[in-house]
């Protein structure tokens, strides 16, 4: 049995987006890319917002129309949330993994995303961002991922503006 070292890929974006269509397009070229070139890809989501669902979804897209024998996407949850154990069997169709941040279970609730979120950056080799201001959570992990030097992509920031 081979074991495979995984890429891994963490996604944080604002809460509310103004054309996600357009960034699904954008993220599914990048999605494609990263697949191609790792030979097994885990994409870390969360679900806290437009941003995770429209990378959520991109993901999966890709998955099915592309590629998926090399990728996992994986939500990672702060804690279990009412949503979660309400839906447990949607979520675990759709997701390829659900994990919960035992860190931030144990976090003060006010800081248990923020804890999940740098928690999912020191797992990665990637950060995929969509940050378009200097406040919120998505700039928060931005900033952590930068001074963890983490390689780290904001798509915000591409030429075909969003």
């Amino acid at each position: 049995m081979l074991l495979f070292n995984c890429y891994t890929v963490s996604f944080f974006g604002h809460r509310y987006i103004e054309n996600p269509l357009a960034l699904q397009r954008i993220l599914e070229k990048l999605i494609e890319k990263i697949i191609d070139e790792n030979e097994c890809v885990d994409f870390l989501v969360g679900r806290n917002g437009d941003f995770d669902i429209v990378a959520s979804s991109a993901v999966r897209r890709v998955q099915k129309n592309y590629r998926d024998d090399n990728s996992y996407l994986v939500l990672n949850l702060p804690y279990e949330t009412a949503e979660y154990k309400n839906n447990t069997k949607y979520f675990e169709e759709y997701y390829n993994d659900v994990r919960i941040s035992f860190s931030a279970e144990l976090a003060h609730p006010k800081r248990a995303i923020e804890t999940r979120n740098f928690e999912m950056i020191d797992m990665s080799n990637l950060v995929i961002c969509y940050v378009t201001n200097n406040k919120g959570g998505a700039y928060k992990a931005m900033k952590y991922a930068q001074k963890t030097d983490k390689k780290i992509i904001n798509i915000a920031n591409y030429e075909n503006k969003i």
